[in-house]
């Protein structure tokens, strides 16, 4: 993300400043459908609801939670409901829910991330963008990972690699390699 390599880039370098056109940060990932682009929100009206997304998805064809077409759909009830609301109190009316109360943590984690959902889709809908800046959002915003994820995220941040070696022993499993 440019935003996050220019904010740690000035960070680092205390002589470094800022270009001119810079806006720093707000937040990041998405919470609501305020925090989404324009294409996932007219991707969410624009779902069939063929199925063709979970039908093809590892996670939802091993029992997982995860659908890819409730994500499409969750989110596009979350669109509408913001709308009346906004018909009914004003645009600036936010109400408590946001799409984390239509879409659950474990169903965003159970996302593998391998694009089958977007490259099923007849109409070239992308699911995998919303789980992302959703998992964005938990991650960067509210530091809320499985603990798989915590433990590579400290071995990166300790070792500099997801590994439990530091750098310089990275290499000492190839002395150990018979040759014959």
């Amino acid at each position: 993300m440019n935003s996050v390599t220019q904010e740690v880039k000035l960070m680092l370098d205390p002589s470094a400043t800022a270009p001119a056109d810079y806006i720093p940060p707000v937040g990041f990932g998405a919470k609501d459908v305020y925090d989404l682009t324009w294409k996932n929100l007219m991707d969410a009206y624009s779902c069939t609801e063929c199925g063709r997304c979970s039908s093809v998805c590892p996670a939802n064809q091993t029992g997982k939670l995860l659908s890819p077409r409730k994500i499409m759909m969750d989110t596009r009830d979350r669109l509408e409901e913001v709308g009346r609301n906004i018909d009914k109190h004003g645009a600036d009316f936010r109400d408590e829910k946001n799409l984390f109360s239509y879409i659950t943590e474990e169903e965003l984690w159970a996302c593998t991330s391998c694009n089958a959902c977007t490259d099923a889709c007849p109409v070239n809908i992308d699911p995998l963008n919303i789980i992302i800046d959703m998992r964005r959002y938990l991650v960067m915003e509210q530091s809320k990972v499985p603990s798989g994820l915590a433990t590579m995220f400290s071995k990166i941040e300790n070792n500099g690699a997801p590994w439990q070696f530091a750098q310089a022993d990275r290499f000492q499993w190839a002395e150990n390699i018979n040759t014959d």
